[in-house]
């Protein structure tokens, strides 16, 4: 039978480990087993946050996309502990967004994959972006146009152009991931792409690039010349 986590010496619990000597003392299982709180009759809560790490085959990045279905799975992880874990996640993941925004200033396509890589990358299903710049290619703005399942979204060139002249934009980023983790655009990626830049020509809004995104890599039509 696994030891109570208060029957472990005081600088080895958790939370007081946190409290005397920082964040960054401790791993990942230890911080799980802040959330979870408190264990099971024959497991600490750290213990279950080493099966839970285990379960994402102890990759942060794969915890992150587990669902609540996926989280209570394991035994002595219930809705409730499971919320509080997913909220942590989702907290970490908004941290990355905010820290990707301070540079707001697009000078090349790796700073618009630094946007949304935090947003994009750990989702089971797409997402299309849109990041809107003024003439100084500064971020003024951006949307998200849609969502969809695992191979595809609708898109309406109106409502992104709608946006673009409502904040004055004179250049449109595209953005949208792939859960595959397959960086080459499909048919259907051209063909909108030509679509959008057609259209913003009408409206003098340049359409800059198109970036399709993936856990930890991303592909540019403008770098791949295909604007």
């Amino acid at each position: 039978m696994s030891l109570k986590i208060t029957d472990w010496a005081a600088e080895d619990r958790p939370r007081e480990k946190l409290i005397y000597k920082g964040t960054s003392s401790l791993s990942n299982a230890e911080l799980l087993g802040i959330l979870i709180s408190s264990g099971t009759r024959n497991k600490s809560a750290v213990d279950l946050g080493r099966e839970l790490l285990s379960m994402a085959k102890n990759n942060l990045n794969n915890l992150g996309k587990f669902t609540i279905s996926d989280l209570t799975k394991l035994h002595g992880i219930g809705p409730a502990r499971a919320v509080t874990i997913a909220a942590a996640l989702e907290l970490g993941r908004r941290r990355k967004l905010a820290e990707a925004e301070v540079s707001v200033r697009i000078k090349c396509s790796k700073d618009a994959a630094d946007i949304f890589q935090p947003i994009l990358s750990d989702l089971v299903h797409e997402e299309f972006w849109i990041l809107y710049l003024n003439r100084s290619n500064k971020v003024i703005s951006r949307m998200k146009l849609s969502q969809g399942g695992i191979s595809g979204t609708v898109i309406d060139v109106r409502l992104i152009l709608k946006k673009a002249v409502e904040c004055l934009a004179s250049g449109i980023i595209l953005c949208h991931n792939h859960p595959s983790g397959n960086l080459n655009p499909s048919e259907a990626d051209t063909k909108i792409t030509r679509k959008i830049r057609e259209a913003g020509k009408y409206m003098d809004v340049q359409l800059l690039d198109h970036l399709i995104i993936s856990e930890k890599e991303y592909y540019s039509f403008a770098d791949n010349g295909l604007l």
